[in-house]
């Protein structure tokens, strides 16, 4: 089983910066992609970044050009660099792995890091 654990989180004053970490561990076997989800108080839950198995990366319109998503392979971690950060940026910040695949496939999570934007 895979167990993901978050760190990172924090009060940070608009236009600044933060970098997330989510540390894996356990047997994770065929990757299919990992990424960040985040959950804001009254707002629908929102796929922040995600990178697949060969590198490919996604963001969510909302976050094109201020975050970055990466992976420290020796450190079996998996970071979201957060810049220019907004008020709307405030919410629970969740990382997943995927593994397997078809009817195979499982999704694990990290326990969530608290983002907040001062205001």
């Amino acid at each position: 089983q895979v167990q993901l654990v978050e760190s990172g989180g924090g009060l940070v004053q608009p236009g600044g910066s933060l970098r997330l970490s989510c540390a894996a561990s356990g047997s994770i076997f065929s990757i299919n992609d990992m990424g960040w989800y985040r959950q804001a108080p009254e707002k629908e839950r929102e796929l922040v970044a995600r990178r697949d198995n060969v590198g490919r990366t996604d963001y969510a319109e909302s976050v094109k050009g201020r975050f970055t998503i990466s992976r420290d392979n020796a450190k079996n971690t998996l970071y979201l660099q957060m810049s220019s950060l907004k008020s709307e940026d405030t919410a629970v910040y969740y990382c997943y792995v995927t593994v397997g695949s078809g009817f195979a496939q499982s999704t694990y999570w990290g326990q969530g890091t608290q983002v907040t934007l001062s205001s």
